[in-house]
């Protein structure tokens, strides 16, 4: 997709700055909600703004925060650092039927640098997401059901990887976040709801339900 987003206009010494004062603040930092412009540029690649310890203090710090949230992914822009930087982990207990129909299996935990994903093949799958930074909300998003994902890891191994259902949006979504994109830009926006009315109507392992009530993606 397209995107508007800027590059950040952040220098490497205002990165390293702004990482350090959340790493010497001694609290979990709060995630940042739409509407803050770091989540509207492209986050700076990473190039060694950060020595080998910092970055390493900054990625537990990043998995403490999603395991709070909780959440299945976080990215350094949601915690106000225009960095191309997430963590990603799935460990939740899935009801079966749900995560047979969502492709959903525990992804092990891993934090990706300078990340980019292309589809493999045309099969695109339709759920609702969420996002730690878009509170209240849920909407119904197509994605490619499989992409190869090209990331640096942090000792600096630059690696190759596939992933298929829901790791797979796992992982789009948090690499687009590292791109100034929001899930709700892929979203279909007559599918979009409340967590309450989520909960109550369309928390179902698919989403034919909410499609035929709420008129998104309708059959051609």
């Amino acid at each position: 997709m397209s995107t508007d987003a800027k590059p950040t206009d952040f220098s490497a010494a205002r990165i390293h700055e702004t990482a350090q004062q959340i790493l010497t603040a001694g609290v979990l930092p709060a995630i940042v909600e739409a509407g803050h412009p770091v989540l509207r540029h492209e986050a700076a690649p990473f190039d060694g703004q950060l020595g080998e310890a910092e970055l390493g203090q900054l990625i537990d710090l990043m998995r403490s925060v999603m395991h709070k949230a909780p959440g299945v992914g976080l990215a350094a822009p949601q915690l106000g650092i225009p960095l191309q930087l997430a963590v990603l982990e799935d460990q939740f207990e899935v009801d079966p039927e749900v995560a047979a129909a969502r492709g959903r299996e525990p992804l092990p935990f891993f934090a990706m640098l300078n990340p980019s994903y292309q589809p493999l093949g045309t099969a695109v799958a339709a759920f609702y997401e969420g996002c730690l930074s878009v509170s209240g909300l849920q909407a119904a998003v197509v994605r490619p059901e499989s992409v190869r994902l090209d990331f640096t890891t942090p000792d600096g191994t630059r690696l190759q990887r596939d992933f298929t259902g829901w790791q797979a949006r796992i992982v789009q979504h948090e690499t687009d976040h590292l791109h100034g994109i929001l899930y709700l830009d892929r979203a279909e926006l007559r599918s979009i709801s409340s967590n309450a009315e989520y909960s109550a109507r369309w928390a179902q392992p698919d989403i034919s339900h909410a499609r035929q009530e709420l008129g998104f993606l309708p059959d051609r």
